[in-house]
C-alpha cells in the first residue's frame, strides 16, 4: 500500500519584526508546489477566544500566550440562564474554528486544499502534522481546529485527516522493527498525593493505592480489549502481550526494556516539567527524565511511548517563560522515538480507561498510530460530549519519518501440500482448526496436514512472542494395527520451544502441556500454543463424536 500523502506545518514566532508576529509555511507536502509561506500577527479577539475557553475547559492556568487581556466582557444572562452547555459548545466551536482561520489562510489554505484533493485521488486520508516552535502556543489545544461550526474537528476525523504534533528537530528515524503484536511494557509509577495526579485506581483521599493489583486490572484491560477487536480484515485480531512492572528503579526499567522486544511502553504515573523532558517519578527515592528514558526506548527500538500522567505534553518554564522543546513528547521524537502520545492536562479516571480500551481495540486491528487516537478520541467524545474537555486531552506526537505502523498488516501463509502418493490421501475425515470468537477463522486441514507457528509460511500465523516461528503440527495418521484393523487419527506434534496446551472435552482434566511430543487429538479439543494465557483455539472433525485418546 503508498505510503499516506502528508502535510506538515511548522509556526514560529518573528521576533526581529515583532513581539507577536508569526511566520507560518509549508515544509512537507505530497506536490512541489504544496511548499508555501504565510506571515500571521496574533490578535486581540484569539486572545480572549483562549482565555474564554480556560475559564470553562482547563482546571489549571495554562495561559501560555501573553498579553491577554485580564477581562472580557460579561456575559448576558439571557446567553446564561438555563443555555449552559450550549454555551459551552460555543465557546468550544469558537476557540476551535478561530485557530482553524488563524492557521489556514491565504496560500496556506490553497496548500491544503491541493494536498486533500491528492489524497481523495489516492482513497487515503491526509497526513496533517503541525510543529510547533513557539512553545508559548504549544499550551493551546490545536486539536479542536474545525473549518466551520458544522464540521468536524480536526483530530477527529480519520475519514480524510489524521492529525498529530511533530518537530522537524529530530534525529533520524532508525531501522525499525516489523511487528505483527501488540509487545507492551506497562510500567506503574510513584503517585501523587496532591490533585494533578489521576490513576486507573479509584482510591480513597489519603489511602495508599494498591499497585499490584491497579497494575494486574490495567494488564487485563488491555489484553480484553485487544482480543475483543473485531477486525476489519476478517484475520484474528493482533495478540497482545503485557508485561507490567511496579515502581522499579531506573536500572531495572532500562534492564526489563533491553531484555524484551516491546513496541509500546505504556507510563502511568506522577509527572512534571522538567528542562530535560520533564521527570517521570518511578518510585519515591527514584525518578528519571526524559532524555535518559529516550535513549534506552531508541536503543529498543519501542514504536509508541504512551504517558498518563500530567503535563506530558507541555513545555516546562523558567519565570514567566516556556524553554522550547522541553516537553517530555517533544524530547523523545527529537531522539527518534517514532511516536508518543501524552496527555495537555490531567484526566479523570473513567476518561483514561475509555479512552486506553477503544486505543488498544483499534491498535490490535492494525491500524497506524494516528488512526486509533482519532478513533478513541470520537469514543470520548461520544461518552463524555463535545464541550466537555476529555476528548481534547490526548495530544499525539509523531516523527516526521513515521508512518504510523505499529503493527504491519498479516501476510497470508503459505500451505505446503504434501506428497499426494501417500496411501492415506482422501481417506482422512475433514477437520479443521477455529478461534472461539464471533464470527470464527477458521484453517482447514489440507493435505492431512496443518502446521502453526509464528513463520508467514505456515498455515496458522500467530503472532505472539511465546509461539515458536515452527510451533507445531496437526497431521493425519493411518497405521495398520496388530490385529489387521486401521488406526486411524489425528495427532498433535509439539517441536516448539515452550510446548502446546490442550484441553479434553469436556474439560474435566483440566489443561495438559505437551512438549516435544505427540498426542493424539479427537473433535472438541482446545488448544493454546505457548502460554496457557493466549487465545483458546479449537480443534474439529467434521462428523466425529468421540473423546480425547493417549
Amino acid at each position: 500500500m503508498p505510503p499516506n500523502p502528508c502535510l506538515s506545518l511548522a509556526i514560529e514566532r518573528l521576533k526581529a519584526v515583532e513581539p507577536r508576529h508569526y511566520a507560518i509555511w509549508v515544509w512537507e507536502a505530497p506536490f512541489p508546489g504544496g511548499h508555501v509561506h504565510y506571515d500571521r500577527p496574533w490578535t486581540a479577539s484569539l486572545d480572549q477566544s483562549w482565555q474564554l475557553w480556560q475559564s470553562f475547559f482547563a482546571p489549571h492556568n495554562l495561559t501560555g500566550v501573553s498579553s491577554i487581556p485580564p477581562s472580557l466582557p460579561p456575559l448576558e444572562d439571557s446567553e446564561i440562564r438555563g443555555q449552559t452547555r450550549s454555551y459551552t459548545v460555543r465557546v468550544m466551536q469558537h476557540l476551535g474554528m478561530s485557530l482553524w482561520q488563524w492557521l489556514f489562510e491565504g496560500p496556506i489554505s490553497t496548500s491544503l486544499s491541493q494536498s486533500k484533493g491528492i489524497s481523495i485521488g489516492q482513497s487515503l486520508p491526509l497526513r496533517l502534522r503541525l510543529e510547533v516552535r513557539d512553545p508559548e502556543l504549544i499550551t493551546l489545544p490545536w486539536e479542536i481546529m474545525q473549518p466551520d461550526s458544522g464540521r468536524q474537528a480536526v483530530s477527529l476525523n480519520n475519514q480524510q485527516i489524521l492529525f498529530s504534533r511533530t518537530t522537524s528537530d529530530v534525529d533520524p528515524l532508525p531501522p525499525l522493527r516489523s511487528d505483527q503484536f501488540l509487545n507492551i511494557l506497562l510500567v506503574l509509577g510513584q503517585d501523587s498525593d496532591f490533585e494533578a495526579s489521576r490513576s486507573f485506581g479509584t482510591p480513597q483521599p489519603g489511602a495508599k493505592l494498591n499497585l499490584e493489583q491497579e497494575a494486574a486490572a490495567l494488564a487485563q484491560l488491555l489484553q480484553q480489549a485487544a482480543e475483543n477487536a473485531n477486525s476489519r480484515n476478517m484475520a484474528l485480531p493482533a495478540p497482545c502481550h503485557v508485561t507490567t512492572l511496579v515502581q522499579p528503579s531506573p536500572a531495572e526499567l532500562i534492564e526489563k526494556l533491553e531484555q524484551g522486544s516491546y513496541n509500546v511502553l505504556f507510563y502511568e504515573g506522577h509527572g512534571i516539567p522538567a528542562p530535560d523532558g520533564g521527570l517521570l517519578f518511578l518510585r519515591p527515592d527514584a525518578r528519571i527524565n526524559g532524555t535518559e528514558l529516550a535513549h534506552v526506548l531508541v536503543r529498543c527500538q519501542v514504536k509508541l511511548a504512551v504517558f498518563n500522567a500530567c503535563w506530558g505534553a507541555q513545555s516546562d518554564r523558567h519565570g514567566k517563560q516556556s524553554i522550547p522543546r522541553s516537553s517530555l513528547a517533544e524530547v523523545l521524537i527529537h531522539h527518534g522515538v517514532p511516536a508518543v502520545l501524552g496527555m495537555r492536562d490531567t484526566i479523570a479516571n473513567h476518561e483514561a480507561v475509555s479512552f486506553i480500551q477503544e486505543f488498544a481495540k483499534t491498535l490490535a486491528q492494525r491500524s497506524p498510530i494516528d488512526e486509533a487516537v482519532a478513533i478513541a478520541r470520537q469514543r470520548l467524545l461520544s461518552l463524555y460530549q463535545f464541550n466537555q474537555p476529555a476528548w481534547t486531552l490526548p495530544v499525539l506526537y509523531m516523527h516526521p519519518q513515521f508512518d504510523g505502523e505499529l503493527i504491519r498488516p498479516p501476510a497470508e501463509g503459505v500451505t505446503e501440500i504434501p506428497d499426494p502418493s501417500v496411501s492415506w490421501l482422501g481417506r482422512n475425515p475433514p477437520a479443521y482448526l477455529r478461534s472461539i470468537t464471533t464470527p470464527p477463522r477458521i484453517w482447514p486441514v489440507r493435505g492431512g496436514v496443518l502446521r502453526v507457528g509464528r513463520g508467514e509460511r505456515n498455515d496458522v500465523v500467530l503472532q505472539r512472542i511465546e509461539v515458536s516461528r515452527e510451533h507445531a503440527e496437526i497431521f493425519y495418521r493411518d497405521t495398520s494395527s496388530p490385529t489387521g484393523g486401521n488406526e486411524s487419527t489425528y495427532w498433535l506434534k509439539d517441536i516448539s520451544r515452550y510446548g502446546t496446551w490442550i484441553l479434553k472435552p469436556g474439560g474435566t482434566d483440566g489443561w495438559r502441556r505437551i512438549h516435544r511430543d505427540e498426542v493424539s487429538l479427537v473433535s472438541k479439543t482446545q488448544l493454546k500454543f505457548g502460554d496457557i494465557r493466549g487465545q483458546a483455539l479449537e480443534f474439529v472433525i467434521e462428523g466425529a463424536n468421540s473423546q480425547l485418546q493417549n
